[in-house]
């Protein structure tokens, strides 16, 4: 089992910063991939961002592309999503994942909360 824990979130205006952490515990040695999500009220939850956990190879949601950062230290067995240059639309339920094969997402963290005001 990996269990994560993430940390960060809030309320912040339009055009400011955030960064997200998502700390894993556990099985850690079993990850392959860690990403973050994100489902607003009424939608549907979104790909956000990706990262292999060896290569270090990173994926982006179209809508983030250029704004968001995800990262990795190993060490700490801790992903950090750096949000930039927020928009009103980015407000959501922001929940980390890992996955241990290449497709799938196995274990998910419980969520925080991001507030962007216009």
């Amino acid at each position: 089992q990996v269990q994560l824990v993430e940390s960060g979130g809030g309320l912040v205006q339009a055009g400011g910063s955030l960064r997200l952490s998502c700390a894993a515990s556990g099985r850690t040695f079993s990850i392959d991939k860690m990403g973050w999500f994100r489902q607003a009220p009424g939608k549907e939850r979104e790909f956000v961002a990706a990262i292999r956990w060896g290569g270090g190879i990173t994926y982006y949601g179209d809508s983030v592309k250029g704004r968001f950062t995800i990262s990795r230290v190993n060490a700490k067995n801790t992903v950090y999503l750096q949000m930039n240059s927020l928009k009103p639309e980015d407000t959501a339920v922001y929940s980390c994942a890992a996955g241990q094969g290449a497709a799938m997402y196995d274990y998910w963290g419980q969520g925080t909360q991001v507030t962007v005001s216009s």
